[in-house]
């Protein structure tokens, strides 16, 4: 049974000192007990410096080791507070803001911290979307007149799935693609989209082939206009999240980071019916153990694998 505070005092009553903060990190990290990243045994020693050594092949670990708390000069404490804090906000929240609230000295602390707690918020092998499912793109930056791909030189493309059900929408992807053809598009629609799912989308040309790659492929337009008819879950989907980044971040969003505060969007949006900000935190420090570690540079350097 997952064990996670359901209320901010039961937050503050476990989570006020390092000690319990790592031994909180243990058990989520290692439910079933230590495992060791290298040999994959159960039994470790734990050291003076609180390291757990291997019983079989003796490497050390620390429990943030391999988690994107490795190397960070910040306790545990002040990461558990920026985590509940964050998944409490239920429009997010601006790294000034997040800055206020913990007493960081140095903006880029705070900015390199909620980055790296946006990374943690797209799980590794999560479920693609499936069954019926809207396709289509939307600009960052502004209106955009006329057709895809052109004129859009500061503007970025972004990607949109909504999984329907019954008019409703069930879960979203949001990907930022470099153009609207078909190299761009058909890959996008691979990684979010499970084969064999009806996909909807209008009659650009970018998304041809779909059929060939096991999806049912349904036009509802042949009209190839940017912004204009869109699909109403799609449409929806884009609406909020302009407003998203206009509203909580003022729209201070580099092409660059982009794909940060996409994977922030995609978290909340699919969690909005969630009535639980504990479960949201456990959630989000569960999947914060299983990536792998981010630095700051690969950060400021833009999106890890852009």
């Amino acid at each position: 049974m997952e064990d996670y505070p359901k209320t901010i005092f039961e937050f503050e009553k476990s989570f006020t000192t390092e000690e319990e903060c790592r031994k909180n990190l243990y058990k989520m990290r290692w439910p079933e007990g230590f495992c060791c990243p290298r040999c994959k045994h159960r039994k470790a020693w734990v050291t003076k410096r609180g390291l757990y050594r291997c019983a079989n092949c003796d490497f050390m670990v620390s429990v943030t080791a391999g988690t994107i708390f490795q190397g960070s000069r910040l306790p545990l404490c002040l990461w558990f507070r920026a985590i509940w804090y964050v998944v409490s906000q239920k429009n997010g929240v601006s790294a000034l803001g997040l800055q206020n609230v913990l007493g960081l000295k140095r903006y880029e602390t705070t900015w390199i911290l909620l980055h790296k707690l946006r990374t943690a918020m797209i799980r590794p092998g999560r479920e693609r979307l499936s069954g019926t499912v809207e396709a289509d793109e939307t600009y960052i930056g502004g209106e955009h007149p006329g057709k895809r791909g052109r004129g859009a030189a500061d503007k970025s493309l972004v990607f949109i799935a909504a999984e329907d059900k019954d008019n409703k929408i069930v879960r979203i992807r949001l990907q930022r693609v470099v153009d609207a053809s078909a190299n761009s598009l058909i890959p996008a629609i691979q990684d979010s989209i499970q084969p064999g799912s009806v996909v909807r989308t209008d009659g650009w040309n970018g998304y041809n082939g779909l059929a060939a790659k096991c999806y049912k492929h349904f036009v509802v337009r042949r009209t190839d206009d940017v912004g204009e008819n869109m699909h109403p879950l799609v449409n929806r989907v884009a609406s909020l999240l302009k407003r998203w980044l206009q509203g909580t971040h003022q729209g201070a969003v580099r092409k660059s980071h982009l794909d940060y505060y996409l994977d922030e969007f995609t978290f909340r949006f699919n969690r909005r019916t969630s009535r639980s900000r504990g479960k949201l935190f456990y959630r989000l420090v569960e999947q914060a153990v299983t990536i792998k570690p981010v630095t700051g540079n690969n950060i400021r350097g833009g999106h890890i694998g852009s």
